[in-house]
């Protein structure tokens, strides 16, 4: 995805490097997208001190703090969309045999990421006992595109059934999503649009079953009319589909 010539090619374009003499641009780029490991914060010193050890190189501080430059931003902005560029172009994927009738089987998921505590005023953490900051970051990733559909960074204190905007797009789609998500307004209006919702049920939810759809090893079980805690399975492998009804809604 990033070769050593577009990574020069790109810093010549953005002005990062006009002619190279103490800073190689190729081992800056890498420093710079994979030097901060498990860390979220580290100095520029730090980052010179990677930079030599990748290059095999001793540079002055000087040297290393010049490059930090709003050229710099430009050139790490171009391969940003360069790499989001690729990702879009790789061949989509095409759902197995069993999901072959949907258009796709999408995950929403979300995870915090802490900040510098001087974006506090701005990201304010709300599950932290000291002054921080953090943010949300929501993902919506395609099984069809083999990567994220859509990123939204948020407060830390958006629930997480606000992350997810259901319309249209949500049509011949499955969405799995975890107990965050367990809204009934939510679970309509995905229906409403056409679309499909995998979901761990609430250990307090008990819908009414009024219908059956398959029923393997559990024969002469009267199912229908009754609620899903009143069933009691005798065997492990007892499995039934059935059709429940939470709130008024079918499901």
């Amino acid at each position: 995805m990033f070769e050593s010539k577009w990574i020069r090619d790109k810093a010549r374009e953005s002005g990062l490097i006009e002619r190279e003499r103490k800073i190689d641009p190729v081992i800056m780029f890498w420093t710079l997208a994979i030097g901060y490991g498990s860390q979220l914060y580290r100095t520029l010193t730090e980052l010179k001190r990677e930079y030599e050890v990748r290059g095999k190189v001793s540079i002055s501080d000087s040297s290393w703090h010049d490059r930090f430059t709003p050229e710099l931003v430009k050139f790490l902005k171009l391969c940003v969309i360069h790499g989001i560029e690729h990702i879009s172009q790789e061949p989509s994927r095409v759902l197995g045999e069993r999901l072959a009738t949907f258009r796709d089987v999408m995950i929403q998921d979300s995870t915090i990421i802490r900040l510098h505590e001087s974006l506090a005023d701005k990201w304010p953490a709300t599950r932290s006992k000291r002054v921080a900051a953090g943010i949300k970051v929501s993902f919506l990733t395609s099984a069809i595109a083999n990567g994220p559909k859509s990123i939204s960074i948020l407060p830390e204190n958006t629930s997480e059934v606000k992350t997810l905007k259901i319309g249209p797009w949500v049509k011949n789609i499955i969405l799995l999503v975890d107990l965050g998500f367990y809204k009934y307004q939510l679970f309509s209006r995905i229906a409403e649009n056409g679309g499909y919702l995998v979901s761990r049920l609430k250990s307090n939810s008990n819908p009414l079953i009024v219908g059956i759809n398959q029923v393997r090893n559990c024969r002469g079980i009267d199912l229908k009319g009754k609620y899903l805690k009143d069933i009691k399975l005798e065997k492990s492998d007892d499995i039934f589909d059935p059709k429940l009804r939470l709130r008024g809604e079918y499901v």
